[in-house]
């Protein structure tokens, strides 16, 4: 309202100042009033751009064969091109740049005057308007860079928390699901054993105390690691491996563990995706094959770490069977895709299971 009110007070400023100039120079009425309407475009330059450059430039036509032409101040016609450069759109500010320079040409030929400032004079006023213009225009289209940037951002940081979420899901998934299979077998051995065989029911539940103090710490390492804004994972090596075999180990598990080639110098990320495989490769053997016996193999090749954990067909059928929810090898799946590898798990061919996965020792995973 402010900008509206200033326009028709420069409009009407400027459309007097003109035509009583061109009055003191003796010019007819109808010079007077041409040039008053030539001083009243100034108040239109803003709001419409185009309409001001033409009816500026018709009335410069118009007083231009006239022998009084040679007064028109062209400081007004530098502000009209200086307008049309800064308001107006590309086709129409280009227009009225050509226009009004020739008018000013045509005006310096009647005039008898030097063309040189009729063309410097409305060409500077038109090339400043135009700068002013590309650069708010630049500004503009950086705000609104910006400003996507921003939602984009935003959006990151949702999908990073969700993500985080979902890692966090799946780290305690396997944590609690490999303590729980443990328990629930050792008990329901501690069960059958404890009328004939207190000694036996002794180490059930001892194993039973293991597998939950076990978790209690994989569970304090992970919160302790999602605490420490500096933590950069799990320790180099496969001590983490031969610790959760030994543990099963303990419970009663008959269980071997092979480790062939070289697994100095491992990265972090790829000793805890297979520690992951291990885990629920072990956890899926008491589930469905409890008492069969199991076989991990760990091999360090150049470019990949193969993990292979196979159980032998159970002797009897499992009491969990049925229980698990197929998260956990979905998991590993979309885990180890992340990371460029790729998981397998099937039967073999005496009845058996097997999971194996193929870890590469560096992300190849190609960006989405």
């Amino acid at each position: 309202m402010a900008e509206h009110r200033l326009d028709i007070a420069v409009g009407v400023a400027s459309a007097l100042v003109v035509a009583l100039a061109t009055a003191a120079r003796g010019a007819g009425l109808l010079d007077v009033l041409i040039a008053g309407v030539f001083g009243a475009t100034l108040g239109l330059c803003r709001a419409w751009p185009t309409a001001a450059w033409v009816v500026a430039a018709v009335a410069i036509a118009a007083l231009a064969p006239e022998d009084g032409a040679h007064w028109l101040p062209f400081p007004l016609v530098a502000v009209t091109a200086f307008g049309a450069g800064r308001w107006a759109d590309r086709t129409s500010a280009v227009t009225a740049c050509v226009t009004l320079i020739s008018l000013s040409l045509l005006v310096a030929a009647t005039s008898h005057s030097s063309a040189v400032p009729n063309v410097l004079v409305p060409g500077a006023g038109w090339l400043v308007g135009r700068a002013i213009r590309e650069r708010e225009l630049l500004a503009q289209r950086l705000a609104e860079r910006a400003h996507e940037l921003e939602h984009e951002r935003e959006a990151y940081a949702e999908l990073s928390v969700n993500y985080e979420r979902t890692r966090i899901a799946s780290e305690l998934h396997d944590i609690v699901a490999h303590a729980i299979t443990v328990m629930v077998v050792q008990a329901t051995a501690g069960q059958r054993l404890a009328a004939t065989n207190p000694q036996l029911t002794a180490e059930a539940f001892h194993a039973i105390a293991d597998a939950a103090h076990g978790a209690e710490e994989d569970i304090g390492r992970l919160v302790a690691l999602l605490a420490d804004d500096h933590a950069t994972g799990q320790a180099p090596g496969l001590e983490l491996i031969e610790e959760l075999v030994a543990r099963a180990a303990g419970t009663g598990l008959d269980i071997t563990l092979t480790l062939e080639g070289t697994h100095e110098g491992l990265p972090d990320d790829v000793i805890q995706i297979a520690t992951l495989v291990v885990r629920e490769a072990l956890t899926n053997a008491l589930r469905y094959a409890s008492g069969a016996p199991i076989e991990v193999l760990v091999s360090g090749e150049h470019d990949t770490v193969t993990i292979e954990v196979t159980n032998d067909p159970a002797p009897s059928a499992s009491a969990l069977i049925g229980h698990g929810t197929g998260n956990g090898l979905r998991g590993l799946r979309e885990r180890l895709s992340a990371s460029g590898g790729r998981l397998q798990a099937g039967p073999t061919a005496d009845g058996g299971w097997q999971t194996r996965a193929h870890i590469p020792r560096h992300n190849t995973a190609r960006p989405t």
